[in-house]
């Protein structure tokens, strides 16, 4: 079966505003554990801000409490329609070195789709190691 972005991707969308500081952002993605938020400006996708672009500040000595999400976000994320089949989005990923791929509906951003997903539908499709993992662990 081939399988659409549409059977495993986020609905649940984290958003940021560009005038958020990092530290704002960082909160709101460990609280929710996830590893990039979407940045909205008005309902427009014009970012995403990624756990990478916060390392990069920080390790650049960034006040988190003063740097705004725009000046760290990635601008103009590459995005891909809700029917692309996940093959496809892996490839856009893996080609780009993306963790995570916003998905849109025409000008309406409508999920979020993250490496983890991709290899959790793909071990899905295969069950045997799924067993074999929780037999190691009752050893």
């Amino acid at each position: 079966m081939r399988r659409l972005l549409g059977d495993v991707m986020s609905r649940d969308l984290l958003t940021v505003a560009p005038e958020n500081t990092l530290g704002e952002a960082a909160e709101k993605m460990a609280g929710r554990g996830v590893g990039a938020a979407l940045v909205m400006d008005f309902g427009r996708l014009v970012g995403i801000l990624t756990e990478r672009d916060l390392l990069v500040a920080v390790a650049g000595r960034v006040q988190t409490s003063e740097a705004r999400v725009r000046e760290w976000m990635t601008e103009n994320p590459v995005t891909i329609p809700e029917a692309t089949p996940l093959g496809r989005a892996a490839s856009i990923m893996v080609t780009h070195g993306f963790r995570h791929l916003p998905i849109v509906d025409g000008e309406r951003t409508v999920g979020i789709i993250s490496l983890r997903d991709v290899v959790r539908s793909v071990v899905r499709e295969y069950p045997e190691y799924e067993e074999e993992e929780e037999e190691e662990e009752e050893e």
